[in-house]
């Protein structure tokens, strides 16, 4: 199995780079680990949607879409749970 690409849209960079510091690095870590397993185990897909899957780093959540043909995982959304539905 090969690794993915991990690639973050700049709005989901933006909304990163808005979080603590120490939250911040925890989210990091788990989207590069994105990169061995698109489809760890606690990832759920999400209803109503083709391609979109959503991890959990603790009181946040990380939506992304993977392309299995390329090997790229885009990483669209990173926002805290009460609002990364909206």
């Amino acid at each position: 199995m090969s690794d993915y690409l991990v690639t973050v849209k700049s709005s989901a960079q933006k909304q990163l780079n808005s979080l603590p510091v120490e939250i911040r690095s925890r989210i990091i870590a788990k989207m590069m680990a994105l990169s061995t397993n698109p489809r760890p185990e606690g990832c759920l897909k999400l209803k109503g949607t083709s391609n979109r899957w959503r991890i959990r780093a603790g009181d946040y959540r990380v939506i992304y879409s993977i392309d299995d043909a390329t090997f790229i995982i885009y990483i669209l959304r990173v926002a805290h749970r009460r609002h990364v539905y909206d």
